[in-house]
């Protein structure tokens, strides 16, 4: 079962296996999210996922769920 990620505000939408890691999903889609440790303690990589803050580089597309809303955030610090 295929799960479709839309990427807000860029509007882009990428097909994605559950399992598969965000930043992978993000990445195929040419969307871009910031990364610095990519072990979840920087935060760098915080994106909100169905009304839900979560670090995109230790978040898998969960299981169950046919389509997902994924907001990025926006931090000049790390442009």
């Amino acid at each position: 079962m295929q799960v479709r990620v839309h990427f807000l505000p860029n509007d882009i939408t990428v097909e994605a296996h559950p399992g598969e890691s965000l930043l992978t999903v993000a990445a195929r889609g040419s969307v871009s999210i910031p990364t610095g440790c990519l072990m979840g303690s920087c935060h760098a990589c915080e994106v909100e996922m169905n009304g839900e803050d979560v670090r995109s580089c230790i978040t898998a597309i969960p299981i169950g769920t046919p389509e997902i809303t994924v907001h990025l955030f926006s931090d000049p610090s790390w442009d």
